[in-house]
């Protein structure tokens, strides 16, 4: 009896307990990681970016669009390292004749645009 209940106090601790604590881990580096500049969601969703953080209280203060919001930490779900402009391409532009095949594919003419 008493190594069934070890087992499964092995067991619990190995598929339950164990991942979450590395998850947990995962995202405090996450945060802790976190600087200016970057683009984040907040768990409510709201996307922003990283304006200021305050290390003392635990805050950041984040820029929507001019907007100036403070957060706790914890309440950052996740965090999107801004780009650096080498790495970001720009779209590939379409060919003006294939723009034309897809607006006459939906039934549109020039004259309802």
């Amino acid at each position: 009896m008493i190594i069934v209940l070890v087992l499964m106090f092995g067991f619990m601790y190995f598929g339950m307990m164990r991942p979450q604590k590395k998850q947990q881990q995962k995202r405090q580096e996450m945060l802790n990681a976190m600087k200016k500049g970057d683009k984040v969601v907040t768990i409510g969703g709201l996307h922003a970016v990283v304006d200021s953080i305050n290390d003392a209280d635990q805050t950041v203060d984040l820029d929507v669009d001019g907007v100036y919001l403070t957060f706790s930490r914890t309440s950052i779900r996740s965090v999107n390292e801004t780009a650096t402009p080498a790495a970001a391409k720009p779209a590939p532009k379409k060919d003006e004749k294939a723009d034309d095949d897809q607006d006459d594919d939906k039934g549109y003419s020039e004259d309802d645009k």
